[in-house]
């Protein structure tokens, strides 16, 4: 009996001890574990940490170079507006000038026509007319003035109005001159003229030549055209109308050369 209880003694004893170790071992190993987890997430986090740190001075530093480009942007632009101001006033002074030169032309033009028709007030309105188109001052004189039928030699009372046109044109300055024949549209062929458009020009040069070489006006300021029956300004269906259409006009332009250079030069 007392081996058997000794016995049974000695394996409780062995059995206590066996027990009682393991139990230790067991929460080392569990509390290593979790000190390893801890630290792994440790690890993980102080990776996130510098990551964070990182995008901030990246951060800071794009703000950084956004305030400089808008200090610069802001810079500029308060340059720009400066300029477009110094600008806009400049095109305001340039637009004022060339407003006044053309009113000078349209005053230039208008006493120039009043002064025409002042002195070429004796010849009736079916002998010569003068008016503003354009801002250009026409002289229009009939062939009942001017020639006899199909000739393009001037009548003497024709050359005594170009006498007269010719003492105003000659104290004009700045004043260019257009002659321009027309004719209805009845077809002329003779041994002279091969048709209207040769019979308007010769008409228009036959002009010219009393202005300049009888007259004395500036060669230079005076120009001959024929334009034919191709601008009739009434109808050619009667003879009235026909006698209308033939005519020779004396087209005055003003210089406008200054005007030009206002529009199209930059500075």
């Amino acid at each position: 009996m007392k081996k058997t209880f000794y016995y049974i003694l000695s394996v409780s004893i062995i059995f206590g001890i066996v027990f009682s170790s393991c139990g230790p071992s067991k929460k080392l190993v569990e509390s290593r574990a979790d000190v390893n987890k801890l630290q792994n997430e440790n690890t993980v986090m102080n990776d996130k940490l510098i990551d964070c740190s990182s995008e901030v001075a990246m951060l800071q530093e794009e703000k950084s170079t956004l305030q400089t480009e808008n200090t610069i942007a802001e810079e500029d632009y308060n340059t720009l507006s400066a300029e477009s101001k110094m600008t806009i006033a400049g095109q305001q002074s340039r637009l004022k000038y060339l407003q006044e030169v053309i009113q000078s032309q349209k005053d230039i033009m208008n006493n120039l026509k009043n002064s025409i028709s002042e002195a070429l007030k004796l010849y009736k309105p079916d002998e010569l007319y003068v008016y503003i188109k354009d801002g250009k001052v026409y002289v229009s004189l009939t062939e009942k003035l001017l020639f006899k039928s199909g000739n393009s030699s001037i009548d003497p009372k024709g050359k005594e109005a170009l006498k007269t046109l010719a003492n105003v044109l000659n104290n004009t300055k700045d004043i260019n001159v257009m002659i321009e024949g027309h004719t209805d549209n009845v077809a002329i062929k003779t041994a002279q003229f091969k048709d209207n458009w040769d019979l308007s020009t010769a008409r228009a040069t036959s002009i010219v030549r009393i202005l300049t070489k009888d007259f004395g006006f500036d060669p230079n300021r005076i120009t001959a055209s024929g334009k034919g029956k191709y601008q009739p300004i009434k109808t050619n269906d009667t003879e009235a109308g026909r006698a209308g259409n033939r005519r020779t006009e004396v087209i005055l332009t003003p210089d406008l050369q200054e005007v030009f250079d206002l529009l199209y030069t930059s500075n």
